[in-house]
């Protein structure tokens, strides 16, 4: 029992600097939500690591400011929010990064979110990749990437 405890202990991770703490969690790149691309071709289209900080900045910067979905956003741990979302593009799109945030079911738990949201957020997304320069055919391979995840994500 001890050793289980050790092994969960040193599987969650410090809080960050800035972020609200939140109860352990055992962590694994599982968690980002999918199987990562292979090979570097996606990571690339995305314009590596500069790319997804970029993506991801507006995408919630985007989201925050929309008035169907910026409402889900008040009250939560942006700076958390921003890095974990980096994390898991990051894992996603096979750039050798490690994932540290919650599984989709919980870290999305107790939100409410509706397909309606869901689909907000995706044409904000879109719209950041797009912006980014994200080929077409890119974007659509991502968004297949992440749509398995819509189960344990939308909870209405």
């Amino acid at each position: 029992m001890l050793f289980l405890a050790l092994f969960v202990l040193l599987q969650t991770a410090p809080t960050p600097r800035g972020e609200d703490p939140v109860a352990p969690y055992p962590m694994s790149d599982a968690n980002a939500g999918g199987d990562p691309f292979k090979g570097v071709a996606m990571l690339k289209a995305f314009h590596g690591m500069a790319g997804i900080d970029r993506i991801v900045d507006d995408l919630v910067a985007t989201s925050q400011a929309d008035p169907r979905i910026g409402n889900i956003f008040k009250g939560q741990d942006m700076i958390r929010l921003r890095r974990t979302l980096k994390e898991q593009f990051c894992v996603l799109l096979n750039g050798s990064c490690r994932y540290t945030g919650r599984d989709m079911a919980t870290a999305h738990k107790n939100l409410g979110i509706q397909t309606m949201d869901m689909n907000a957020l995706v044409e904000n997304l879109q719209a950041a990749m797009r912006r980014e320069g994200v080929p077409f055919p890119t974007q659509n391979a991502f968004l297949a990437k992440l749509a398995v995840m819509k189960p344990e994500v939308v909870t209405r």
